[in-house]
């Protein structure tokens, strides 16, 4: 009671409470959720000069595009973003411009003649490499016609016109900017000094090596400068940051290893038993060879068995190539070692076009039998294989297994010569006679296999998470890692330099648990050790194959990096610039005889040297020596030049007159060619770094 008298008392306090409390969840509910009163929006994945990408809009095209379907998922995302960028700068420009591609310029682009490379790309037959143009047309008609209902296809097809349009824009501005470039006269005429004058010179290299490392002392002044002289190499245009790791690799057991092949030994018995040899191998996840194969065909490991144990019989268990293996032959005989062959092939790629095949070849074969056609006008006028078609259908000198399974039976195997034989394979329906084999023939087999990969079992994994567990609990701190490191004998890794995005980590490669390690060294301090573990897969066999433990090394703002975070990289190139300098106070006069004396060295010449090459035989590549060169008279000698490998002196020996220019018209386009030609590659890169772009993908994956 007491209580409530003093509430009742103080009323205006309680109010105020209330008033606040009110206030925060408002607050609150302004600043959270997919889009606040402030106009952020914590679903967007990014924003181009102001426009805004919706993750919700990302991830469905992405699933409009990509669906379910394998391969690496931070690739296509990245792919992905890039598209967007590129297609809001693209439109902006194109605004601006007045640019558009119209509606009937759009279907031109879809379904004309010369389509868009987005079709190319996309309905390109690779074994023709041609385009589909009748798939392309049936799917226009169904477009006219209003059959075109499938969601999914519908909105596949709603992006790849976008595409289409941004690439055609795209396509635009390239031309525009690259029909702008100009070669005015003076960039001509020096255009054909540089192509027009060689020159032949004498030199001497003094190579760093003359001064032994111990004699350079480096400073931090000493790497700032060297920084600062090459700024523009080293400057980055966002955050990096470096982890260190140590793996934890889970190996098999010699217990593992014996229990794998106990488990190939107990099922030879059946397996030699069996009189269905295709269903064994497939509930027991092995392989059966559909062809013949000749003793250089199979693993030197059983080459020699193969040919040896009698068909029906299983050789086993043997080690091959990572796994416990068990071969059964299950045919053997001698094969003509090539033949003649003559078919009529009616393709089909579906249930409907296959029954339609059929019954061509059915009506083919009868014009044959009754005498009615010849094989040869038949296969000219029906056959859709264009490798034989126009030779009537014939292949000579075919070799064992050149052709689908099917087909190879009936030319080795079953088929008799001048008969007709029809087929079915995954290309359609054949129509084959064999006309002849070779009486050269070679013994070969069928093998079936079941096998075992020798990968380590779940308690073996478990047993390197748990010591790798211990790890990570004993070490918080990166300087602790490396100690605990070297006293267990395990190699401490430094990654390449990660931006916020990347999802690949050195030699680890790129996956989700190289992408986890990223997102996790962009939310930590320097010095921090991760506590999570990152567990790696086989690529091929699918189990853990490692354990990772990382720490972050180092992190670099974006802009010119410092000198403690770079050092390792530049330390030589820094030593090589001071030995650089001492020689070149060592070297005295300009006779470049004396100057290879004095050095245990040589006079070495280079004939026919161009302005613009990059490489001269003995000289290497030393772009400032050539470039010293080029400005000398003849019979003049250089001071000493620093270059990449050593110090040089250069004399010129001849220096002829290049002429004067005579076409300057002609050395325009040839001078501008080469530029125009990177129109394509650079102007995107060149525009993106003019647009304001806000890069929010970490926050999603």
């Amino acid at each position: 009671m007491a209580l409530i008298s003093k509430i009742r008392k103080n009323s205006w306090l309680l109010v105020v409470l209330i008033g606040l409390g009110l206030a925060g969840f408002i607050i609150m509910d302004m600043t959270s959720g997919q889009q606040s009163v402030f106009g952020s929006s914590q679903l967007s994945v990014g924003e181009v000069d102001g426009q805004k990408l919706d993750w919700n809009q990302f991830n469905r095209v992405e699933q409009v595009l990509y669906g379910n379907s394998g391969g690496e998922v931070f690739s296509r995302r990245k792919q992905l973003w890039d598209y967007f960028v590129e297609e809001a700068i693209v439109q902006e420009e194109a605004e601006a411009l007045g640019l558009q591609v119209s509606k009937t310029e759009l279907m031109d682009l879809q379904f004309g003649a010369n389509p868009s490379p987005v079709i190319r790309q996309r309905f390109m037959d690779p074994s023709t490499r041609q385009i589909n143009f009748q798939q392309l047309n049936s799917i226009k008609t169904a477009i006219e016609n209003g059959t075109f209902t499938d969601p999914q296809m519908r909105a596949y097809w709603a992006h790849q016109e976008k595409e289409i349009i941004k690439e055609r824009l795209q396509s635009k501005l390239n031309a525009m900017v690259s029909k702008a470039i100009y070669t005015p006269t003076w960039m001509a005429e020096m255009g054909h000094q540089e192509q027009n004058l060689s020159i032949d010179m004498a030199y001497v290299k003094v190579p760093f090596d003359e001064i032994d490392n111990t004699e350079i002392a480096l400073t931090d002044e000493d790497y700032e400068n060297y920084l600062d002289k090459n700024a523009a190499r080293y400057r980055q245009d966002e955050e990096t940051r470096k982890l260190e790791y140590t793996v934890f690799d889970v190996i098999p057991t010699s217990a593992d290893s014996a229990k794998l092949r106990e488990k190939i030994a107990g099922v030879i018995p059946e397996f030699e038993s069996t009189d269905n040899d295709s269903a064994f191998v497939e509930r027991n996840y092995g392989t059966i060879n559909g062809v013949y194969l000749t003793k250089e065909d199979l693993s030197p490991t059983v080459a020699d068995t193969a040919f040896s144990i009698p068909v029906g019989s299983v050789y086993g268990p043997y080690f091959d190539q990572g796994s416990y293996k068990a071969m059964k032959v299950t045919a053997r005989l001698a094969m003509a070692d090539s033949a003649d062959t003559r078919h009529i092939l009616i393709s089909a790629n579906n249930p409907q076009a296959f029954t339609a095949a059929k019954k061509t070849i059915d009506s083919l074969e009868n014009l044959l039998l009754t005498g009615a056609a010849t094989f040869d006008s038949l296969a000219v006028k029906f056959s859709q294989d264009p490798g034989s078609a126009s030779k009537g259908g014939k292949y000579e000198d075919v070799t064992p297994n050149q052709f689908v399974p099917e087909y190879n039976d009936v030319l080795f195997v079953t088929g008799q010569i001048g008969q007709l034989y029809k087929v079915r394979s995954d290309f359609g329906w054949h129509l084959i006679e064999v006309l002849s084999r070779s009486p050269n023939t070679t013994e070969r087999v069928k093998t079936a296999f079941i096998e075992e990969r020798i990968v380590p079992t779940e308690d073996t994994q478990n047993d390197v998470y748990e010591r790798a567990l211990a790890f990570v609990g004993q070490n918080r701190e990166l300087e602790e890692m490396r100690k605990s490191a070297e006293a267990e004998g395990l190699d401490v890794e430094t990654s390449n330099s990660l931006k916020k995005n990347d999802f690949a980590v050195g030699a680890l490669g790129a996956g989700q648990a190289s992408r986890d390690m990223i997102r996790w060294a962009f939310n930590a301090g320097k010095g921090e050790v991760s506590p999570e573990i990152y567990a790696f897969q086989d690529p091929v066999d699918y189990y853990t194959n490692k354990y990772v433990v990382a720490g972050l090394r180092s992190v670099q703002s974006a802009g010119l990096p410092s000198v403690e975070n770079i050092k390792d990289e530049l330390e030589q190139l820094v030593i090589n610039e001071k030995k650089g300098a001492m020689i070149a106070q060592r070297i005295q006069g300009d006779n470049l005889e004396a100057i290879a004396s004095s050095f245990s060295s040589q006079v070495d010449t280079a004939t026919n040297v161009t302005f613009s090459a990059t490489f001269v035989p003995k000289l290497g590549s030393e772009p400032k020596v050539i470039g010293k060169a080029f400005v000398l008279d003849q019979g003049q000698v250089s001071e000493p030049v620093v270059g990449k490998s050593g110090v040089y002196v250069v004399k010129v020996i001849r220096k002829p007159d290049a002429g004067q220019a005579t076409n300057i018209p002609q050395l325009r386009r040839n001078i501008s060619a080469p530029v125009r030609s990177q129109v394509a590659s650079q102007l995107m890169q060149a525009m993106k770094k003019n647009a304001e772009i806000e890069d929010n993908r970490s926050r999603f994956y």
